[in-house]
């Protein structure tokens, strides 16, 4: 075994990437204050072709050295809106006809091990702020919540480490 070097990993082009097929998913982010965890949420929705993230309050948008430094011009490929206010966001996405699930820890989440995607449905996840997570009203609007089983005595990760568990899971239920 030996380890590829990077000319020799098949990559496509960002004209290639965009013109592809993508996974029936947004990405929401939900006030993320930390531009390295936007920056690796753009880097992991392009490794899973994500069709969106919607950049919602405080959320910083490209260009941006700080954002580039961990996408790693990932900003460029996958495409992306920003909205002040996330519930403008929700509303675009019901009326697109998306069903939306906050990525949180509620009563009656289900989960990430027992979510499967349902054929034909196109999905929004939402991801919230790294100290005060999905705005209450933001879970009012979804349509249920997914929550990562943890064992140890922590129960909350890094939001671009949930990012990626979550799209992850759900792009190879999807694909």
């Amino acid at each position: 075994m030996k380890k590829l070097v990077t000319e020799e990993i098949i990559r496509i082009s960002t004209a290639e990437f965009k013109a592809s097929r993508k996974i029936p998913l947004v990405v929401v982010l939900d006030g993320i204050r930390s531009l390295n965890n936007v920056g690796s949420i753009f880097r992991t929705s392009d490794a899973y072709r994500v069709e969106r993230i919607m950049l919602c309050g405080i959320t910083a948008t490209p260009p941006n050295a700080e954002i580039h430094k961990s996408a790693l011009g990932a900003e460029f490929s996958v495409d992306w809106q920003q909205f002040d206010d996330t519930l403008d966001a929700l509303r675009q996405l019901k009326g697109q006809g998306y069903r939306i699930m906050a990525v949180e820890q509620a009563t009656d989440s289900m989960s990430l091990d027992d979510f499967v995607p349902e054929e034909g449905v196109k999905y929004a996840i939402i991801l919230g702020n790294e100290v005060n997570g999905v705005q209450q009203e933001a879970i009012d609007m979804a349509d249920g919540c997914i929550e990562l089983p943890q064992y140890g005595t922590k129960h909350s990760l890094n939001v671009a480490v949930t990012a990626g568990i979550v799209i992850y899971n759900i792009a190879r239920r999807m694909l």
